[in-house]
């Protein structure tokens, strides 16, 4: 599952962060201005991940500095795959965009992502079922599936040189899961979603691991999460977006639009904006989500020692592990997850136990890959108790709305997040933003 769109996380004693401007201060001098903390304000980029992925190394897309203040239709703060993927939803819509980020492109959480794009949900559906009724359960489940097959599509029909390859996904039983994988497909044959139960010795023929049960499932991907962020971009740079270096540090939404400022004491006023700031969130949402870290590892090129069909593979657990391949015949795996190691300095203090646990896992699960590793990272990532992503309206600030993929499949749900919005700002409405409100009512 792909756990990394990662930065990390700080408790509210922990984090510093700006406020924002004094009233009356912005475009035209009037409003009042929301005390804007960023609560992860402190990080840097290179806080995000650690030390570095094995996506494709890019020079950044042109980025205009901002020598005035201006207006605009839809502000979007933030520029990695979140922001992107609004941003060219948005532009096919005909609308003006502006994308701020206070960092360069695609390099924060964005090259941390092990990019398994997948539809299965961090909550498994029996689970999902339990907390909210089968109906809305699956309602998430299904807008999860389109969303995978609408990114893939997407990229098909647009050209962009990403990667991108249709795959399977193998979710895979423990110890202790038999049962929950079995109760897993019941639900999700009744709920016609393309999944296949493959009891231990179908498992062991076709791909040749050994585990007492799994669930085969269509319409997942992967790709290198740097070049599909740097497609999309370039899409919405083309059709006139803009994409300018600027730090947000202010919202005033108390009018009929919302003025942003900026920490160099500039403003953006704008019709709309979108935060798609991943963890580094705006003191204006407060979502409840539970800090943890997470490491992977990508190894040295070994094309022939691949599992069969080059699946995806994750696990029926709360903490599970999860693997890929890539393109140039690497395997990625990542999981080791822990709540207690939240800081970059324990994180990386942690690391080499960490790699040490992954090449171990590695070996059991696939006894003839190398486990030789050429790339090593880690981050932080938060997810939601119901792991469904936060995506809708801001509470108590007009115009101001959030796409923040929360949870294992954070690309997808970043899909998902940039239809919903495109939808809302044409006056349409959905059940699903009343599922994936900010301030829903979580079970638990």
């Amino acid at each position: 599952m792909p756990r990394f769109d990662l930065c990390p996380q700080r408790t509210a004693d922990q984090c510093t962060g700006r406020v924002g401007l004094a009233p009356g201060e912005g475009l035209g001098g009037q409003g009042t201005w929301e005390r804007s903390i960023f609560k992860n304000d402190d990080i840097e980029q290179d806080d995000l991940r650690s030390p570095r992925a094995p996506w494709a190394v890019l020079p950044p897309p042109p980025i205009e500095p901002i020598a005035d203040s201006f207006r605009c239709e839809v502000l979007i703060i933030g520029a990695g795959i979140t922001g992107a993927l609004v941003a060219e939803r948005l532009t096919r819509q005909g609308r003006q965009v502006v994308i701020i980020d206070r960092e360069l492109p695609s390099l924060g959480s964005t090259v941390a992502s092990t990019a398994m794009l997948l539809w299965e949900i961090d909550r498994p559906l029996f689970e999902l079922a339990q907390l909210y009724g089968f109906e809305k359960a699956v309602r998430c489940y299904r807008a999860s599936h389109h969303a995978a097959q609408g990114l893939l599509s997407l990229v098909a029909h647009q050209g962009i040189a990403c990667q991108m390859r249709p795959r399977l996904s193998l979710y895979l039983a423990v110890d202790d899961s038999p049962k929950l994988v079995q109760d897993e497909y019941a639900l999700r044959n009744r709920a016609d979603l393309p999944s296949r139960y493959l009891d231990h010795a179908a498992l062991l023929k076709r791909f040749g691991i050994a585990r007492a049960d799994a669930l085969l499932s269509g319409d997942a991907a992967d790709a290198d999460p740097v070049l599909l962020t740097h497609g999309l971009l370039d899409i919405a740079l083309r059709r006139g977006a803009r994409l300018l270096k600027a730090d947000a540090v202010a919202f005033d939404s108390a009018g009929r639009s919302v003025t942003v400022g900026l920490e160099s004491g500039l403003s953006i006023e704008a019709r709309c904006v979108v935060l798609a700031t991943g963890y580094v969130i705006p003191d204006i949402v407060k979502p409840t989500a539970q800090p943890a870290s997470s490491w992977a590892i990508a190894t040295r090129r070994q094309p022939g020692n691949l599992w069969p069909e080059q699946v995806l593979i994750w696990e029926a657990s709360r903490n599970y592990h999860y693997a890929r391949t890539t393109a140039n015949g690497r395997i990625i795996l990542g999981g080791e997850d822990d709540h207690a190691l939240i800081e970059p300095d324990a994180r990386n203090d942690a690391t080499p136990a960490k790699i040490a646990a992954l090449k171990h896992y590695l070996k059991a699960l696939w006894p003839q890959a190398s486990d030789r590793v050429d790339f090593t990272w880690s981050g932080a990532f938060d997810t939601t108790h119901d792991g469904l992503p936060l995506i809708g309206a801001v509470p108590g600030c007009k115009n101001i709305f959030a796409a923040f993929g929360y949870g294992g499949n954070g690309i997808t749900f970043s899909f998902l997040a940039a239809e919903l919005l495109a939808a809302l700002l044409a006056g349409g409405s959905s059940p699903l933003l009343n599922d994936l409100a900010i301030d829903r009512d979580i079970p638990g």
